[in-house]
């Protein structure tokens, strides 16, 4: 869906991206991560068509991104835009009017939305007497009521409490069920494990890592592993990093720097492992590694 090729953006000494290449692919979740300041709002802005690019490309659908492609495209900021003196409808009319839906269309298609988002008793009150999590379910609909096929969410749950941080991400999902695309820059590590597929880690204005999630997580694999065991187990000689006392039994995560091989055929013969696993790395550790260390070479 977006291809960047070579994209550099420049602020004055500060270089913002460095050449960067980034693939998102069509139908894909894709995580946008990075520390603040390491380039992502910078190439938000430039698919958005707000910046352009000092040199390289920014392809949309195999074609270089051009105005007219954002109508195709349906954006929340992180800084929030609504004009706090407008009624609710009136301004989900107006910005979606400007995306090019009729009248009739928009009132039809927002009013499902309300009904979706337990936000009916909204439509009549002011923006400004909204709490900042009903005012952002707002911006929500604004994004996505033109039905487009690139979807850009910058923390798109801030203010939310955690059942409507529940609902705007299944939301998320379905939306990219039915064919959209989705973009997803976030600070919360949990979400991107929870619904992203695909990952680029943006550092100092340079791609770090980028790809599958999955294939990520595997390749920062530590020696870390997951016992479950009968009875609780001493684990002589072994870094133990966690206890977890189940109703189905002992749980232990382990670190180890060989494959625990002699271990588990031990508890096995000893009638005790119910469950064994190597544990992937959660994304928050990895984030910080790459931060921190850079990315992992590729044969290791």
């Amino acid at each position: 869906m977006i291809r960047a090729k070579d994209v550099r953006k420049q602020y004055g000494n500060k270089v913002a991206l460095a050449n960067i290449n980034l693939n998102i692919p069509s139908g894909s979740i894709y995580g946008l991560l990075g520390p603040n300041g390491a380039g992502k709002t910078s190439f938000i802005r430039i698919m958005n068509q707000i910046t352009a690019p000092d040199s390289g490309v920014v392809l949309f659908d195999n074609e270089p991104l051009k105005p007219a492609d954002i109508g195709r495209i349906g954006y929340l900021p992180e800084e929030r835009g609504l004009y706090k003196k407008m009624k609710v409808g009136e301004q989900v009319l107006y910005l979606a009017k400007l995306k090019g839906l009729s009248s009739s269309e928009a009132k039809s298609r927002a009013k499902e939305w309300f009904v979706r988002l337990e936000m009916e008793d909204f439509w009549e009150k002011k923006v400004e007497d909204l709490s900042k999590g009903m005012a952002q379910k707002v911006q929500f609909v604004t994004t996505v009521l033109h039905k487009p096929a690139l979807l850009i969410f910058d923390e798109p749950f801030t203010g939310f409490d955690p059942i409507n941080t529940n609902l705007i991400k299944n939301e998320i999902k379905r939306l990219n069920q039915e064919g959209a695309t989705v973009i997803f820059s976030t600070h919360r590590m949990e979400s991107v494990e929870e619904i992203c597929d695909h990952i680029g880690l943006i550092n100092n204005g340079k791609v770090m890592v980028e790809g599958l999630l999955l294939d990520i997580r595997k390749h920062y694999m530590n020696g870390t592993y997951a016992f479950t065991t009968k009875e609780e187990q001493t684990f002589s000689g072994m870094d133990v990093l966690l206890r977890d006392l189940q109703h189905t039994g002992h749980t232990a995560t382990i670190k180890s720097e060989a494959y625990p091989s002699a271990l588990i055929q031990k508890l096995a013969k000893e009638n005790q492992l119910l469950g064994f696993e190597e544990v992937l790395p959660r994304v928050s550790d990895i984030f910080i590694d790459i931060v921190n260390n850079g990315p992992k070479p590729l044969n290791s």
